[in-house]
């Protein structure tokens, strides 16, 4: 039996809370004992860490992820050095991905790219590639520097990889490729879970996701946190968060607020259920115009009401009650108090399907079929 070997370079750590990667990694994986994926995470930066305060470490190095009979690894590096020192820094995380996949004893592995400033890794292991693009991070707001990375990381991977794979309709439009949107485990999400413990009394108003400045409306948190206060309910928000220390702090401290930060995937179904009404306080701007938020589908599996701004996916899902950002707050109170039925929509789609799909793009660049 041949092996298939991937090299995942993920935007995220392999770890409790799951995103796209994770769901398609672990489909391949459980679906075909061919398969096998060396995830590369984020590196670890003990500098930065330093003069952010917080505990610095080195990375994990390569390691064997349990569950998967040896066939998942993940490897951590450590970004020893500043990005000013521009190539340098990023050709050393590149030759720790070499060395892991001999280590490995692989010879011809396929990279899935979902991380773009990863992008030296195909031209370090010489190997076929598939961009899968998950956000448009040149639309994203940062830094010159980082901005001017990211534009040439982007267009040199549009260039040269072997296929594109997008995850929304816009995003199709602007960078083409195959699009091939998010889902859900459907079953898991419909199983009744029971009531979280640490879940203030209702009204809930519930939002799951990372906390993160590029989707998350913090002004409109507070608001709509204030609005829930109004009536004794709470705003909750279930996922890590990675907000700048200035904003976290703002939103933990206003009233109505509980911030529960990440949990578990197999915890969160449980969260959802028992909202009264799941929320999408997110920024309507360019960027977030080119998601297809996990949520979504998440939101529609478990069937409670949804109330979101005007952004893409949610604008244009049936059951869902769109509503401007200056009265998201009151929309989500009426909708946190009138005791909505759970719907179960029909037309949700599971991991299963889209893992399936991902292979047969994976299993076709890695034999030289399909379009470049």
């Amino acid at each position: 039996m041949t092996s298939r070997t991937v090299v995942l370079c993920s935007l995220e750590p392999w770890d409790d809370v799951w995103r796209r990667n994770q769901y398609l990694a672990h489909g391949l994986l459980t679906s075909d004992p061919r398969w096998r994926v060396l995830v590369v995470e984020p590196p670890a930066d003990p500098l930065h860490a330093a003069l952010s305060g917080r505990a610095v470490r080195k990375g994990n190095g390569l390691r064997s992820v349990p569950g998967y009979d040896g066939r998942l690894h993940a490897l951590q590096s450590t970004k020893w050095l500043p990005r000013l020192l521009g190539d340098t820094v990023d050709r050393a995380l590149d030759r720790a991905v070499v060395q892991a996949v001999r280590h490995l004893g692989w010879s011809s592995p396929t990279v899935w790219i979902n991380d773009p400033r990863r992008a030296g890794v195909v031209s370090a292991l010489g190997a076929p590639a598939v961009y899968d693009i998950t956000d448009d991070w040149v639309l994203a707001d940062r830094g010159p520097r980082e901005s001017e990375r990211l534009r040439r990381t982007d267009a040199w991977l549009l260039e040269r990889a072997d296929r594109v794979v997008v995850c929304s309709p816009r995003l199709q439009a602007t960078k083409g490729g195959t699009l091939l949107t998010n889902a859900v485990e459907v079953d898991r999400y419909r199983t009744a879970a029971p009531r979280p413990g640490d879940l203030p009394p209702s009204p809930i108003a519930l939002y799951c996701g990372t906390l993160h400045e590029d989707r998350l409306d913090v002004d409109l948190c507070i608001t709509s946190a204030a609005a829930m206060a109004a009536i004794g309910g709470s705003l909750v928000l279930v996922g890590p968060d990675a907000l700048d220390p200035a904003a976290s702090g703002r939103l933990r401290a206003a009233t109505g607020v509980v911030v529960l930060g990440a949990r578990h995937r197999d915890e969160v179904p449980g969260y959802l259920q028992h909202a009264d009404v799941l929320v999408v306080p997110h920024r309507v701007d360019a960027f977030t115009e080119t998601l297809d938020p996990i949520k979504l589908y998440e939101y529609r599996a478990v069937g409670r009401p949804v109330v979101s701004t005007p952004v893409a996916g949610f604008r244009d899902a049936p059951g869902v009650e769109i509503a401007p950002v200056d009265r998201l707050a009151s929309v989500a109170v009426e909708a946190a108090t009138s005791s909505r039925a759970t719907t179960h929509h029909a037309d949700v789609p599971d991991w299963r399907d889209r893992a399936r799909e991902f292979g047969e793009i994976l299993a076709e660049v890695a034999d030289g079929r399909g379009p470049r």
